[in-house]
């Protein structure tokens, strides 16, 4: 059991999943804010892409270093175009001027053009450097950031997802079963083809986000299975407006993508952990000596009597924002979304939804809010 400052006692083992999502990864660090200020620190974080990023800051620093670490990272990679910006009312995107700068010359201390991608798309560039980005400079950010690259320490678990170049087949990569550096980080981070695989046991990996967005399946797969109250942190929503434009599809296109078909998984695993409480509860209806027998145990082990609570936040639309919306490393989008992280996850906690009567037969329990 976790207990915070005040009232906020959390039961089991405190897991925190965060989706990937570029700059929308500041309302991450909103949640975490709110949860580190209520005395409760993750036990396990798992994290994909951008979250991969906020998830080793998390668990790769002393407890009393995390939240200044966030901090620091996302206030070097904050980009705002200078002076006027007469594209705006051009395009009636607020935006553009940033973006584009972005896309001309990167972020100085997150990832710089990578000039040989540009010449063609069929220069022979092997998989570490296809890319129109080099990733050289986020490397040396996380190094400083992490101590000299220590991603995980011995209290808190952290997990990473990341995708292989040449199976196609997602890998979770845990601390508790090997170590962790930085390579683990920056891979999950490598979305093609702005940047480039990272080579891990030599086999190239790209940015767990384009197989599953929302790594919350590793915490379903783990064993043994614990109690858990999970904060899944979600920054692309499947359900939006009726597109009318052309740069309203490719916006919708990308949410839908990105969500991961995140409800759809915890759903299916909802089904999935009423039948281990089914069966835990017909173990019990067997006489006690034929429930030692083999058989029966072999299958009794089918069943589970845990309890996950999974709290979904989930990122705002903000004024505006469009289909660029995920390089929006503006001081002001920064702000918004970490603000709102903070005030959903504030008012999570003083809900603190996982005390309530919930059905025996029910292995994994969904509060959705409204935190807002």
């Amino acid at each position: 059991m976790k207990t915070g400052s005040g009232t906020v006692h959390v039961p089991g083992q405190v897991v925190l999943v965060l989706q990937g999502g570029g700059a929308l990864g500041a309302y991450q660090v909103g949640v975490y804010q709110a949860l580190h200020e209520a005395g409760i620190e993750p036990d396990w974080v798992i994290g994909t892409s951008i979250g991969a990023i906020n998830a080793a800051l998390i668990a790769g620093n002393p407890v009393g270093d995390r939240f200044g670490r966030l901090r620091e990272f996302w206030k070097r990679v904050e980009h705002d175009a200078a002076g006027a910006n007469p594209l705006a009312a051009l395009t009636g995107l607020p935006n553009v001027a940033t973006n584009l700068a972005t896309v001309v010359k990167g972020i100085p201390c997150f990832f710089t053009p990578y000039p040989p991608a540009w010449w063609g798309t069929h220069v022979p560039l092997g998989a570490e450097a296809a890319a129109y980005y080099s990733t050289a400079p986020l490397r040396s950010t996380l190094a400083d950031l992490l101590g000299g690259g220590r991603v995980a320490t011995p209290r808190t678990r952290l997990t990473i997802g990341a995708v292989s170049a040449r199976s196609g087949e997602m890998r979770y990569f845990d601390s508790r079963d090997e170590a962790l550096g930085l390579d683990h980080v920056i891979a999950s981070g490598a979305l093609p083809p702005m940047f480039p695989a990272v080579r891990i046991g030599g086999e190239p990996y790209w940015d767990g986000g384009i197989y599953s967005n929302t790594p919350i399946e590793a915490v379903f797969n783990d064993r043994p299975r614990r109690d858990s109250v999970i904060f899944a942190v979600q920054m692309w929503n499947a359900a939006g407006p009726e597109p009318q434009t052309m740069w309203d599809v490719i916006g919708r296109q990308k949410e839908i993508q990105y969500a991961s078909r995140n409800r759809s998984h915890v759903a299916r695993q909802q089904q999935i952990h009423h039948l281990r409480r089914v069966i835990r509860a017909l173990e019990q209806k067997i006489p006690r000596r034929l429930r030692d027998t083999r058989e029966v145990r072999d299958l009794a082990a089918w069943g589970c009597g845990t309890t996950m609570h999974i709290v979904r936040l989930a990122a705002p639309r903000l004024e505006g924002e469009d289909y660029l919306k995920d390089i929006d490393f503006t001081p002001a989008g920064i702000r918004a979304r970490w603000r709102a992280g903070h005030r959903h996850a504030r008012r999570a906690l003083a809900a603190a939804p996982w005390r309530s009567a919930a059905d025996p037969i029910e292995g994994v329990v969904v509060h959705d809010g409204p935190w807002t």
